[in-house]
């Protein structure tokens, strides 16, 4: 959830001497609130009344609908552009992504997009990871830090999306309608309005609060580095589960134009599931998703570095570390070797693209593209990825040896 704020205040960074800035209220009092409700309430009405079955699914469906939409909607559609969706969509993304209560999608894609253009920096990062964990969950949106105020000069295409807009223009009235006007008729229907009000009302909002925030906070402490130790996003599987996908969050900040977070057929990742099935019905199209080229560079890259590090740490009279550095620097060749001919490969299978495009209608085009898959470019391009997963497994097998030399 993000709130506006007004400028000038100064930021805190954890100095003693740093005045902190004025406590926004409302968002303070709606997330102790909230809280204090599902600690409280929410049990006790369920001890002494009960909850039915069909009020628990109906609390699971808000939360998914509730969590995809800011994944899906908020996140890897419009903070990102990683695909483009049917208009009725992207409705559904604004009204349930109202119901979150996370702010309208402009405010929280543009901060989401200095985030990224920021990360860690811990005056410009919104909400930072290098200022804490409890401030990178929920601290950066209770008082009105200068790093967290909206500024939508990155958002011109947010503002020009007329169901963007519209959200942003009538949000308050969005979010109230979409968070009291469901949990009431669901109850009415099955006979228990106090029960929908507390679970799917309340309790189901405190859950998608801060399985959003984790990814936020955790996902910048707790986890794996293996596309880039250049900031602190982490993959985790634990936290995917719990975030539709999201804990993948070292791919994402490496690659975050992809649609996929998860990008292994075998990771959980509900949201690029779902954007794949969209494809499938007309509902989503032009899925982005990064080479397979360039992510198998990331990981060699990743792996490269940490073996020089292990290699620097042995020391230089370790002879058996002499004869490893030698096949490292061997490996590293051939690396160079064959990145030098993907990026040749890659500009002449642009130059023909341009050509077709030149010469053709858009339906000979395609055609040609079909024709494309079986050239002998597209083929040398899977023998370059195959050359690259055989080097990371080489260079895993080194790295292994290296963490068994002696100290």
């Amino acid at each position: 959830m993000q709130s506006d704020r007004p400028t000038n205040h100064s930021i805190d960074d954890g100095s003693k001497n740093t005045v902190k800035p004025p406590i926004l209220w409302l968002p303070a009092i709606i997330f102790s609130s909230t809280m204090l409700i599902s600690l409280t309430l929410v049990p006790w009405y369920g001890y002494e009344q009960g909850y039915s079955w069909g009020l628990g699914l109906f609390f699971l469906l808000f939360l998914w609908a509730n969590g995809l939409s800011i994944t899906a909607g908020y996140h890897r559609l419009w903070s990102h552009n990683t695909y483009k969706a049917h208009p009725i969509l992207r409705l559904f993304f604004a009204l349930f992504g109202a119901a979150a209560l996370q702010n309208s999608a402009l405010v929280w894609c543009s901060g989401h997009r200095r985030h990224h253009r920021y990360v860690d920096d811990i005056e410009q990062d919104p909400y930072s990871a290098k200022k804490g964990l409890w401030f990178s969950h929920i601290g950066w949106m209770l008082r009105e830090y200068d790093s967290a105020c909206d500024d939508f000069s990155n958002a011109k295409d947010l503002q020009r999306d007329p169901i963007v807009a519209w959200q942003h223009k009538h949000y308050l009235a969005i979010a109230i309608c979409m968070n009291i006007a469901p949990p009431v008729l669901i109850g009415w229907m099955l006979g228990d309005i106090v029960g929908g009000l507390l679970i799917i009302g309340v309790l189901r909002l405190v859950v998608s609060h801060h399985t959003t925030f984790f990814i936020n906070s955790l996902a910048h402490f707790w986890g794996k580095q293996p596309y880039t130790d250049e900031n602190t996003a982490r993959d985790n599987g634990l936290l995917a589960f719990f975030t539709y996908g999201e804990g993948y969050h070292n791919f994402h900040h490496l690659f975050q134009n992809d649609y996929r977070n998860g990008v292994r057929w075998w990771q959980f990742d509900p949201t690029k599931w779902l954007i794949n099935a969209g494809a499938w019905v007309g509902l989503t199209k032009d899925l982005c998703r990064v080479p397979d080229f360039k992510i198998h560079r990331a990981l060699l890259d990743v792996q490269f570095k940490r073996a020089e590090q292990t290699l620097a740490a042995l020391g230089t009279s370790n002879e058996r570390a002499m004869q490893w550095r030698s096949h490292l620097d061997t490996e590293y060749q051939q690396l160079t070797a064959n990145m030098n001919e993907w990026n040749a490969l890659r500009q002449q299978w642009y130059k023909q693209k341009s050509d077709r495009f030149s010469e053709a209608t858009q339906e000979l085009s395609k055609e040609l593209q079909r024709k494309w898959e079986q050239t002998a470019l597209h083929t040398r391009f899977k023998e370059l990825e195959y050359a690259l997963k055989m080097q990371r497994k080489r260079l895993n097998y080194l790295t292994a040896q290296l963490n068994l030399q002696p100290g």
